[in-house]
């Protein structure tokens, strides 16, 4: 994937960490000497609300938003931000989905319901879809607020980001006492990943 322009789009709810992990991404490839451009767009992320982030890189990005259709990944946080965002991901791409429930304002007010089994709907739909556990994961390295670099992991094995650079942009980025969680975290979603195909 490296060399043409690359199209991700991050997807989950607000304080999931979907922004942390763009600025990651993002680092990350500016080190390898690519052009990129992030775009973010807050829902009502205080509240739960939606929150998209686009990454684009390449040798030259004159945009950063996606359009429908052609992202590369979709790395969903929470599974009914995967549904929403679905045909934004090209024919051929990925989905990664992390199986975390997060209910909107309408399924909390009760008018609406929240859909049963979305995550293997959209797998029967996209060849190159990947549920994980990541909240569990992260739990078991030491901290649930991890499950973002574990998504991390994931995504960059998925693309062939080098490890190195990436755990440089999470030693900048993440804070010093969470750092060792974080890492822990980055090499269980690169592995599984790796164990995924």
């Amino acid at each position: 994937m490296l060399g043409q322009t690359t199209n991700i789009m991050i997807v989950g709810v607000g304080g999931q960490g979907t922004l942390l992990t763009s600025r990651i991404i993002a680092q990350a490839v500016v080190a390898m000497g690519y052009d990129v451009k992030v775009s973010e767009v807050h829902g009502m992320a205080q509240r739960g609300g939606s929150v998209v982030t686009q990454v684009r890189y390449g040798d030259k990005i004159y945009s950063p938003i996606i359009s429908k259709g052609t992202a590369d990944v979709l790395l969903a946080f929470e599974k009914i931000e995967a549904a929403r965002w679905l045909d934004y991901l090209k024919p051929g791409g990925m989905v990664i989905i992390n199986n975390e429930r997060v209910n909107p304002l309408p399924v909390m007010s009760g008018k609406a319901k929240y859909p049963d089994d979305i995550h293997n709907k959209i797998a029967g739909l996209v060849p190159r879809t990947v549920i994980v556990d990541a909240t569990s994961i992260a739990e078991g390295c030491g901290n649930i607020k991890a499950a973002n670099v574990v998504l991390v992991g994931m995504l960059s094995q998925a693309i062939n980001l080098p490890e190195d650079q990436v755990v440089d942009a999470i030693r900048e980025i993440v804070p010093p006492k969470a750092l060792e969680v974080n890492l822990a975290a980055f090499n269980e979603g690169r592995q599984l990943m790796t164990s995924a195909g």
